[in-house]
């Protein structure tokens, strides 16, 4: 009877070990930089810091042809740098990781186009730039982010991509069109209409830097304004469609303009016109500057006690 009752409770012993160690299974210990490392240090946890002076002799992957198709050209005698007139200035292209107009090269029927899009309810801006090459080749590059209050461009993006062949021929027919003779900064001027005001949507700034030339224009909210351009901005967007989805998100993933096209026309057709605007817009690329703070309003001395009756 004693030997039965030891085999049970050595048989019931050896079932409840498993269970019994889940209860008494410690969590293991979490590991972590110590208290005192520095940012460089705990991003690099748990493997030594990088040695400071890899940063500068390390090879580095250089940039594509597509990042400057132009690039590494010197100024041959009686030539000059091109002077655009976009309001951007070269350090701003810089922070967009582009390379300044001001600095490229143009030589026989080289072309470049760019534009810039700027929604007047957002600070999310994108510049997109196709460069023609005399060599029949065309490259696009496009960039997108926050411009807005930092020394920076937010959550800035960017692709260079050469375009497939052919694409060049395109781009050139553009260069012909009588938009670039248009003024800057127009405003629509409809028939037995008054002039309308821009509250919300939109605005484009187009250049077409030639060997020799150079044009920019501005085209914001009313569909027709933009509809007038809207060959260029179909190319030009349309080319950097497709390299990367957190751009085509901000082009809704198209660049259709046809209902601004259909506008232009029906604007011409109704008798109405593209008129010179008489300010000129705001130039791309550019901040607004900080509001001046409102000084508050001056504390009233406290009253005194009341008069005394005489």
């Amino acid at each position: 009877m004693r030997a039965s009752a030891v085999l049970c409770l050595l048989i019931a012993a050896s079932l409840a070990a498993p269970a019994d160690a889940q209860f008494l299974r410690r969590k293991p210990r979490e590991v972590g930089p110590p208290p005192d490392a520095s940012p460089l240090e705990a991003e690099a946890w748990p493997f030594p810091p990088p040695d400071p002076a890899a940063w500068w002799t390390d090879k580095r992957a250089k940039p594509t042809e597509a990042a400057d198709p132009l690039g590494g050209r010197r100024i041959r005698r009686g030539e000059r740098l091109p002077e655009p007139d976009s309001g951007v200035d070269a350090s701003t292209y810089r922070l967009w990781g582009l390379m300044p107009l001001q600095w490229q090269l143009l030589r026989g029927d080289e072309m470049i186009l760019e534009v810039w899009t700027r929604p007047s309810s957002s600070v999310r801006q994108t510049v997109t730039r196709v460069t023609v090459r005399g060599d029949g080749q065309a490259f696009v590059q496009g960039r997108a982010g926050l411009a807005c209050c930092e020394a920076t461009i937010g959550r800035r993006i960017g692709f260079d991509a050469e375009l497939p062949a052919g694409s060049a021929a395109r781009f050139q027919a553009l260069r012909a069109l009588p938009l670039w003779a248009s003024p800057r900064d127009v405003t629509v001027a409809e028939t037995g209409a008054a002039e309308g005001v821009c509250v919300e949507g939109s605005s484009y700034d187009l250049t077409l830097l030639t060997p020799g030339r150079s044009k920019t224009l501005h085209r914001a909210c009313d569909p027709a304004a933009i509809g007038e351009a809207a060959d260029v901005l179909e190319a030009v967007l349309g080319a950097a469609l497709g390299h990367d989805p957190r751009f085509d998100l901000i082009f809704r993933g198209n660049a259709n303009f046809d209902s601004a096209r259909s506008a232009y026309r029906d604007l011409i057709a109704g008798g109405g016109r593209l008129k010179p605007s008489s300010g000129r817009g705001p130039q791309p690329g550019a901040e607004p500057m900080p509001a001046p703070e409102e000084s508050p309003a001056p504390t009233p001395p406290p009253a005194g006690p009341p008069a005394s009756p005489p």
